[in-house]
């Protein structure tokens, strides 16, 4: 990877980061507008203080933009969702081979007492 591609990597990781983040761009992901109150549901556990600066943040980067009906995606956000398309899949496998580990390690813990 280039320098140049380094930074963007790492400038789009630094806003996706932020606490929350990409649980907003997530809750947007069916591209239906949502109002600041039911995004806030859709979020869960955020504060309004907190969605209002992640939204502010999001729309300067041009991922989210806000219309008549409510908050959606830009063009922008919807490439970088598409592109996110294959995490539920990652994070399930992952999320098995997880808990198939913990087990694993109760169960040597368990014969070693």
């Amino acid at each position: 990877m280039s320098a140049k591609e380094n930074a963007a990597v790492s400038q789009l990781l630094g806003l996706l980061e932020s606490r929350y983040a990409i649980r907003v761009l997530w809750a947007l992901k069916d591209g239906h507008a949502q109002t600041f109150r039911l995004l806030q549901d859709s979020v869960g556990g955020i504060t309004p203080n907190t969605l209002n600066t992640r939204i502010k943040e999001l729309r300067k980067a041009g991922l989210v933009s806000h219309g008549k009906s409510g908050y959606v995606v830009t063009a922008a956000g919807a490439d970088l969702l598409k592109r996110l398309a294959d995490l539920p899949a990652f994070a399930l496998k992952w999320a098995s081979t997880q808990s198939r580990k913990a087990t694993e390690q109760a169960a040597a813990r368990q014969s070693a007492a």
